[in-house]
C-alpha cells in the first residue's frame, strides 16, 4: 500500500469486529512507527498496548464511573481551547452534526447522543487499545513529536489491514487508565487509540469528515 492510499483510506473507525489483534502485529506497527522524527531524538512518547482481561477490567471500571460522572472528570490538559474561534468552532460543530445525522440522531435526542458518547469508553468494541502518554516535563514541541509518531501508527495500521480511532476523550478518565496500566506518575495520558479490524457492515464507518480547501489553509509565496 502506498502512503497516499493509506492517508486517503484512514478514518476514525467507530465500529470494530471482534477479531483479535495479534501481539506480533501490534509489535510490528509500534516498532516501525518509532521512525517518526522528534526534536533532539527525544522520542517523548510512551505507550501501553492492552487487550484481553486487563482491558475488560478497565472498561468495566469506566462503565461504572460513567454512572456517576457521565461526562467524565476534569482533564489534565485542555482538549480544546475554552474560547474556540472560527473557523475551528464551525469545523468541530459540523463534524459532530455529520456523525449524528448519519446515525439519524437529532439535536433534541439528548439521551441517544449520551449513549453514543459512552461508546467511546467501550472503544467502539475494538479488541485492543493503545494508551499514549507523555512525560509531564515535556512542552509543546514534544507534544507535536508525539503526534507525528501517532500518524505513523495510524498509517501503518492501514497498511497491515487494521483500523484505528484516536480518542482524546479518554483524558476524562486519566486516573483510571493510569491505575490500570500501572503508568508511573511522571507520565501524563494524552489519548487512547481503539485498534482492530473494522466492522464494514456498520454504517457509522461510512462517515468521511470534510477537509478545508487548500487555499484556505495554505499561502503560497514565491512560487
Amino acid at each position: 500500500m502506498q502512503v497516499s492510499q493509506a492517508i486517503e483510506e484512514r478514518i476514525s473507525c467507530r465500529a470494530f469486529s471482534s477479531k483479535r489483534v495479534s501481539l506480533k502485529l501490534m509489535r510490528t506497527i509500534l516498532e516501525k512507527a518509532a521512525r517518526a522524527p522528534s526534536g533532539g531524538n527525544l522520542q517523548p512518547w510512551h505507550l501501553f498496548a492492552i487487550t484481553g482481561n486487563k482491558l475488560k477490567q478497565l472498561l468495566t471500571e469506566v462503565t461504572q464511573e460513567l454512572i456517576s460522572f457521565p461526562n467524565g472528570h476534569p482533564t489534565e490538559y485542555a482538549v480544546y481551547p475554552r474560547d474556540l474561534a472560527e473557523p475551528y468552532k464551525g469545523r468541530r460543530f459540523k463534524c459532530g452534526e455529520d456523525l449524528y445525522s448519519l446515525l439519524n440522531i437529532s439535536r433534541e435526542e439528548k439521551e441517544k447522543r449520551k449513549i453514543q458518547f459512552a461508546k467511546n469508553f467501550k472503544l467502539f468494541e475494538a479488541p485492543a487499545a493503545i494508551f499514549v502518554f507523555i512525560d509531564r516535563n515535556m512542552g509543546p514541541p514534544q507534544w507535536s513529536d508525539v503526534g507525528m509518531y501517532l500518524q505513523n501508527v495510524f498509517l501503518l495500521s492501514k497498511e497491515y489491514g487494521l483500523d484505528t480511532c484516536a480518542q482524546e476523550s479518554w483524558a476524562v478518565f486519566h486516573e483510571l487508565v493510569q491505575k490500570n496500566v500501572s503508568a508511573p506518575k511522571n507520565l501524563m495520558l494524552f489519548c487512547g487509540i481503539a485498534i482492530g479490524y473494522m466492522d464494514n457492515n456498520n454504517p457509522i464507518n461510512d462517515l468521511r469528515t470534510e477537509r478545508a480547501p487548500l487555499d484556505e489553509i495554505v499561502d503560497f509565496i514565491g512560487f
